[in-house]
């Protein structure tokens, strides 16, 4: 077998860059790629790593003291189904509301079940295409679904709407960095987000990824790695 690794984008690593980007993650508290939302702290923890680890409802183990099971997907879908109903209800008076078609797809979005996320994101959008926070929820939603170019898409659309929203200055970089390993991009947007929020509660992280990213500012975006020896 080669030692390569392939990425959302179809962009080939080498095992040394590919091994290189995971400690980097995991360093920063990332091994998973956890983006941040829209409108979250970026000092708060992932939604998607705390619905990843919650007890689903009589999940719990038998024993005293047992760890709780890991929701399947299944479960996960008809948690969501059952948080977003009321709100599926009052659409069917209200269709286009943006707040409620962005508050259905929270509750997927938050149970993992990015499509229909997605779905309901578009669908605020329709009704109100400046929604920043929402538009950078719908890229992350394509992110975990390993649609790249999407994300991309989204987050720079939202920033025509608000230039220096760090979050989304955060995901889009780290989208690029992950996504296309386009170091200087991502470089440029972290730099762009600290220059415009001086104040950013996640500074020091962004400044730590800054560093390593300058690191292997060698690495080309978008081409393919020759495969190491066998």
């Amino acid at each position: 077998m080669s030692d390569t690794k392939t990425n959302s984008s179809g962009v080939q690593w080498t095992g040394v860059q590919a091994y290189t980007l995971a400690v980097v993650c995991l360093l920063l508290g990332m091994a998973g790629g956890w983006l941040i939302r829209g409108s979250q702290s970026p000092t708060a923890v992932p939604v998607e790593a705390v619905s990843a680890s919650a007890p689903a409802p009589g999940s719990m183990g038998g024993a005293m003291g047992a760890a709780p099971s890991q929701p399947s997907p299944e479960q996960l879908k008809k948690m969501a189904d059952t948080q977003a109903a009321p709100l599926i209800e009052k659409l069917k008076s209200d269709p286009n509301n943006p707040e409620l078609l962005a508050g259905i797809g929270n509750y997927y979005y938050d149970a993992q079940q990015f499509p229909t996320a997605v779905d309901y994101y578009g669908r605020a959008l329709k009704a109100k295409p400046s929604d920043a926070a929402v538009r950078t929820d719908m890229a992350t939603a394509y992110w975990y679904m390993g649609n790249a170019d999407s994300a991309i898409a989204e987050f720079n659309k939202a920033l025509t709407y608000e230039p220096n929203k760090p979050n989304t200055l955060f995901n889009l970089g780290l989208v690029k960095w992950q996504g296309k390993m386009d170091i200087n991009g991502a470089v440029a947007d972290w730099e762009k987000l600290l220059a415009t929020n001086p104040n950013y509660e996640g500074k020091d992280k962004v400044q730590q990824m800054i560093a390593e990213a300058k690191k292997h500012s060698n690495v080309k975006p978008g081409t393919k790695a020759n495969p190491l020896p066998q």
